[in-house]
């Protein structure tokens, strides 16, 4: 091999894709809870053939494919499937990669025209009775609970859909928004709600500041918060070769906040210095104050700068954004809640808009810039205490996520669970920690015979 060829990070070790579609029966180690009964799914990128452009091909860009977990009767089942979109299926007729870096048409081949080149490969979960594959750009993708077969886009949405809704522990309502909305890489964004039976019953389109990668927002009880953050995207910077996506720290940070009921002509415009927001833990409101618990980045991580040079290295830290409703200044007000490094910070799902006590998050103890997240965090917001289990030297844990011990359970009383990747073996694990006492270790294991790859998003359904 030329020497000079750069092997793409994100198509090596366990970024590197799994093609296979397997069905297994795992090992269990330790005790697996009686009371759990359910499934976790995850997805992330996993594509199904060589990208045509190794070099610049962007883990953001990948097909689908979730993973299930299957927890019943003390055993776990393993179960994975493709998101079989328009695009997979264009490709997989064609046996090769037709799509360019990030869906680029200008990287496509010609037999795309027309084809709408979702991937579906961020988040997935259930609401409404369908278990929903998302990304940014594209409606929701539905897939059968059970067997992982792709059903096909729900298409009542009209448009872009958001990969992280948020679903109102109270309602049952669906609160979502898209960006990029009237064309791609506009400044165009819509607000939307879906009835718990599943009915999209709003959707409204309003002008952000400017162009910006929205990847998640805010939620509380009565408002919905949108950030507007300077990774901004630019289809003038893409005709002339450069980034789609890129650092503008001299646009500074805003957030739009609206109440739920409200018409978007109505949102107010907070602001702050530069950073970036992939996930937030939890939102809450309590009087004329909204309070966000937000993993804050200095600088925007895995995207360049506006001339195309490489972006900087950055980790995330927990912190508090205040806004005053009532008040005559539209900054934000940030407070440090954590010092530990960490992204996918996670709640339990019934305080959701609500206040919280308990957050969980995968971190990283050696403070080191990356992807990579080598221990799972619990974090007591009413006593300040910090719990942390490290994993071996190579080892990388997935987003956690909770399950209730029951649906009456006090906030936090359950388990989290997690896939955790084993370098030296070269392998992944279902792992369930007890989810105030995760310094403890997992006290489960489902030993996977093969890797899980690195992916984004995963939630818990109870079957």
């Amino acid at each position: 091999m030329d020497g000079n060829v750069r092997i793409n990070p994100y198509l090596a070790g366990n970024f590197a894709p799994v093609r296979s579609e397997d069905d297994f029966d795992l090992k269990i180690t330790g005790e697996m809870p009686a009371g759990l009964r359910g499934a976790l799914f995850r997805t992330g990128p996993n594509p199904q053939f060589e990208p045509r452009d190794p070099e610049h091909y962007h883990w953001f860009g990948g097909d689908g494919m979730v993973h299930g977990f299957y927890v019943e009767d003390g055993k776990v089942r393993y179960r994975n499937r493709y998101v079989r979109t328009p695009k997979w299926e264009l490709e997989h007729r064609h046996g090769r990669a037709l799509f360019g870096s990030m869906g680029n048409p200008l990287t496509s081949d010609p037999l795309t025209a027309g084809n709408e080149g979702g991937v579906a490969n961020t988040n997935i979960l259930f609401h409404a009775g369908r278990l929903l594959a998302l990304e940014e750009a594209h409606h929701p993708f539905e897939m059968d609970v059970r067997t992982l077969e792709s059903k096909g886009y729900v298409r009542p949405y009209r448009g872009n859909v958001t990969a992280h809704p948020k679903i109102d522990p109270v309602s049952g309502e669906m609160v979502w928004f898209g960006y990029g909305v009237g064309a791609p890489l506009s400044a165009g964004m819509s607000y939307g709600v879906t009835a718990a039976d599943g009915t999209v019953v709003r959707r409204d389109d309003f002008q952000a500041p400017f162009a910006s990668m929205v990847h998640d927002f805010m939620t509380t009880e009565n408002h919905v918060l949108f950030p507007i953050l300077p990774l901004t995207g630019s289809l003038e910077r893409v005709m002339k070769g450069g980034p789609a996506f890129a650092w503008e720290p001299d646009k500074g940070s805003h957030v739009g906040v609206m109440r739920r009921d409200a018409d978007v002509s109505t949102i107010r415009w907070f602001n702050a210095p530069a950073c970036y927001v992939f996930h937030p833990l939890n939102s809450w409101e309590d009087g004329d104050k909204i309070y966000c618990d937000v993993m804050r980045y200095n600088v925007a991580p895995l995207f360049p700068k506006a001339d195309g040079s490489p972006g900087d290295r950055a980790s995330a830290k927990l912190v508090r954004w205040t806004f005053d409703l009532a008040g005559d200044s539209d900054a934000i007000r940030e407070e440090t809640l954590d010092d530990l490094a960490g992204e996918f910070p996670r709640v339990d799902p019934r305080v959701e808009t609500l206040r919280h006590r308990h957050g969980w998050y995968a971190a990283d103890p050696t403070g080191q810039a990356g992807v990579r997240l080598n221990a799972i965090a619990h974090l007591d917001l009413q006593t300040g205490k910090r719990q942390v289990y490290a994993l071996d030297a190579g080892d990388a844990t997935s987003e956690p996520v909770f399950v209730p011990r029951s649906a009456d359970a006090p906030e936090g009383d359950g388990w989290v669970t997690a896939v955790i990747y084993r370098a030296g073996e070269d392998r992944s694990d279902f792992a369930v920690f007890e989810a105030q006492d995760v310094a403890r270790g997992p006290i489960a294991v489902a030993e996977m015979p093969r890797r899980v790859p690195f992916g984004f998003h995963g939630n818990w359904v109870s079957l």
